[in-house]
């Protein structure tokens, strides 16, 4: 008897079972797509139980914060399949609805009791809507974030400081309510010696490849009152971006820039101003409450050498938003597991343990307990910014809104060229250009 070719049988079943069991375990993968920092590592271990409850490997496709932004809008663009699941900048949202980029998941949202009034406001509207003000839901709150300051708490309790600067001011060396305040401090430890070093007042926000200048320049001239557009007539510009408030606080963010900077501090975003404030030399620095949880564990300024504030007032308070929604890629093969990640993610539970992890979770289920503020020496800052956040454009042509307005304020912030008026009437002029091209004004 030949048992040969029942041999040969037996082995190309075998291989085909293996096939298939490789093919379905391939298939039960996702890919997530984020930003390369602390928040996305801390992710990659919660993730860790939606892959026990679901037998879902995770792949994770994390890019550089500069690079960032071109390479997902690259693969958004182009309909590439990387991407399972984003977690988009917030900028992003219009251009993603209006292009089919993301999934709308309204009719998701409804079928498993996922509710957007769970969620911080701020981040409702700022991470998932458009258009603004619509229920046109493109993801789910993943990142709340705003930019606000740590300062050196341990510089600021020193007894010859303190003494000094009350003679100075007539009032304590403490966390600042207004930027005059913010800026006096800065001029106060500008140049100064600590520990035989010399330090400097502030890191700002300065950068003028992608969006840094713009993510540091809005928080003065919102908190002087400045608008966009005419809040009663969409896309009227004039008078509002280039009005009194916003040339106010475009003026006074050069002031700190000039007064109160470290040297060759003309191209920092966050991970320069990071740099500055943990290498010891400046007092204060501006960055995304997102880094605040790494900052308050790094051995050199961490614990009780560092302490937080949000941003300060001038005729309101205001704050830069920052932060994400999560998003199921429309590209994607698996957008059925995707959807499932998001469903997991919602989970008041998961948000608690997102929160507990070093993320920022905009769940209200979070938020309110009892005793949230106490749960990190951050936490009563991200709560006081995230009531306050106000946003840039989220319409569909926000890159070249974006890319204009950090040619116009570092133009005149950091190489000094004209005046703030004449930087925010070009700007005025070339919003006006771009929504003209869009066809939202004549």
């Amino acid at each position: 008897m030949n048992l040969k070719p029942k041999l040969l049988a037996a082995v190309a079943a075998v291989a085909m079972g293996m096939s298939a069991s490789s093919a379905f375990a391939q298939q039960k993968q996702l890919t997530l797509c984020w930003a390369a920092w602390d928040p996305a590592n801390a992710l990659v271990e919660l993730s860790k139980d939606f892959t026990a409850k679901s037998g879902v490997q995770m792949k994770f496709e994390f890019v550089p914060w500069p690079n960032f932004a071109q390479r997902m809008l690259n693969e958004l663009n182009s309909k590439g399949k990387l991407c399972d699941l984003m977690i988009g900048d917030s900028q992003w949202i219009g251009s993603a609805a209006t292009e089919g980029h993301y999934v709308k998941l309204n009719d998701f949202f409804d079928k498993n009791s996922i509710k957007m009034a769970d969620f911080m406001p701020a981040t409702v509207e700022g991470y998932t809507t458009w258009p603004k003000g619509s229920k046109n839901y493109y993801a789910l709150p993943a990142m709340g974030d705003a930019v606000a300051w740590t300062y050196r708490k341990d510089w600021f309790a020193r007894a010859d400081l303190q003494q000094e600067f009350k003679a100075k001011h007539g009032r304590d060396l403490a966390p600042p309510q207004t930027w005059d305040e913010l800026k006096q401090i800065g001029q106060f430890f500008q140049g100064r010696t600590i520990d035989g070093k010399k330090v400097y007042g502030a890191a700002l926000y300065t950068e003028r490849g992608s969006e840094g200048i713009t993510m540091g320049v809005t928080n003065t001239m919102y908190a002087n009152g400045m608008r966009y557009d005419n809040p009663a007539k969409p896309y009227d510009l004039k008078g509002y971006i280039n009005g009194p408030e916003a040339v106010a606080g475009l003026k006074f963010y050069k002031e700190l820039f000039d007064c109160c900077t470290p040297p060759g501090h003309t191209n920092a975003y966050m991970t320069e101003n990071l740099d500055a404030y943990k290498s010891g030399q400046v007092a204060m620095q501006m960055n995304f409450i997102a880094f605040f949880p790494g900052i308050n564990k790094d051995p050199a300024v961490g614990g009780e050498k560092t302490g937080f504030f949000p941003m300060p007032m001038a005729k309101i308070a205001a704050a830069q938003l920052g932060g994400q929604g999560i998003s199921v890629v429309n590209y994607s093969a698996k957008k059925d597991l995707a959807l499932e990640y998001i469903k997991w993610f919602a989970q008041p539970a998961i948000q608690q343990k997102w929160w507990d992890a070093g993320g920022a979770s905009a769940h209200k289920a979070v938020l309110d307990k009892p005793g949230f503020e106490k749960s990190a020496a951050y936490a009563p800052v991200y709560l006081d910014s995230m009531k306050i956040v106000k946003d840039f454009w989220q319409e569909p042509s926000y890159a070249q809104l974006l890319l204009a307005m950090q040619k116009r304020t570092h133009d005149y912030v950091i190489a000094g060229k004209g005046t703030p008026q004449e930087a925010l009437n070009a700007l005025e002029k070339d919003w006006t250009e771009i929504f003209k091209e869009d066809g939202k004004v004549k």
